[in-house]
């Protein structure tokens, strides 16, 4: 039975040699990396029991099992909040069906009033929700400004980024913006299984998208919280800005993401440029 647990777990074990974790490998290896009873070993678990975990036959598994497996897998912060929710399937909400989100009104206000700085306010499947102009300018400057306010022609973050050829142009690391976005979708679906609207964006882009297929499939896993982008814009040209994610304090799930650059740079001088830049709107359909 393969599961997602299973499949996160067996990259990470393909990733460690007996050797790096102070064993003795006997025998050829038909897979690269820990066997499951070598893992077991190392937790202090029984083979057995290590198993059905992998398969998703225990789903009561404590703190301190979780604990011990990721430190025999040696798993960072953001991945061992992975392990915890894909271990714990049971205790997540019944899948539901999926209703359009909008932005608060507060909060959609609040956006479009920062100057300065590119805002905008994501659900937790990178669709926009809301942005202000610069925001739009900076990262959407094709689409309808108003966009967002339409839930048929809401732009999705990632969707563009792999789907869209004038998004991958807009980033000068187009390889490494696609790593880390596939692994904070990574987290995002171990935290929402539940979500039919994610799960479908996962099925659509794993389709259209092999590049998106190859990297879901290592089960990459990070919070993406701030950072820098290399932004190539066809209008202002090259851009480093940071970028910030505020998480609002609701059961939404809704961000704030923003960027911004470093004062008295190219990037802060092309930022204002750009914030006056005209606006595309589309015309009504007679």
């Amino acid at each position: 039975m393969d599961t997602e647990l299973g499949a996160f777990l067996r990259t990470r074990r393909a990733r460690l040699r007996p050797a790096d974790v102070g064993l003795t490998s006997y025998g050829a290896r038909r897979v690269p990396g820990l066997r499951r009873e070598e893992l077991a070993q190392l937790a202090g678990v029984s083979a057995t029991y290590y198993t059905r975990l992998e398969q998703g036959q225990s789903q009561n598994a404590s703190d301190d099992v979780l604990d011990a497996i990721a430190r025999a897998l040696r798993l960072d912060a953001d991945e061992t909040a992975h392990l915890r929710d894909l271990a714990r399937p049971t205790r997540k909400r019944r899948r539901q069906a999926p209703r359009p989100e909008a932005a608060r009104p507060g909060l959609a206000h609040l956006v479009e009033s920062m100057a300065g700085v590119a805002a905008l306010v994501l659900d937790r499947r990178n669709d926009v929700l809301a942005w202000n102009r610069l925001g739009h300018r900076l990262l959407a400057g094709h689409h309808d400004v108003r966009a967002p306010s339409r839930a048929a022609a809401r732009p999705n973050l990632i969707r563009m980024l792999f789907l869209d050829p004038h998004t991958r142009d807009l980033y000068a690391r187009w390889n490494e913006e696609a790593r880390r976005a596939v692994a904070s979708l990574r987290l995002i679906a171990g935290r929402h299984p539940e979500d039919r609207h994610l799960a479908e964006l996962v099925g659509e882009l794993c389709v259209k998208s092999p590049e998106f297929s190859a990297l879901w499939t290592r089960h990459p896993v990070l919070n993406c919280v701030h950072g820098v982008k290399h932004l190539a814009h066809p209008v202002v040209g090259a851009m480093e800005l940071h970028y910030e994610v505020v998480h609002t304090h609701d059961e939404t799930g809704h961000r704030l993401m923003l960027f911004s650059a470093e004062p008295c740079t190219p990037s802060e001088a092309a930022l204002r440029l750009l914030e006056h830049e005209p606006v595309f709107e589309e015309l009504p359909q007679s």
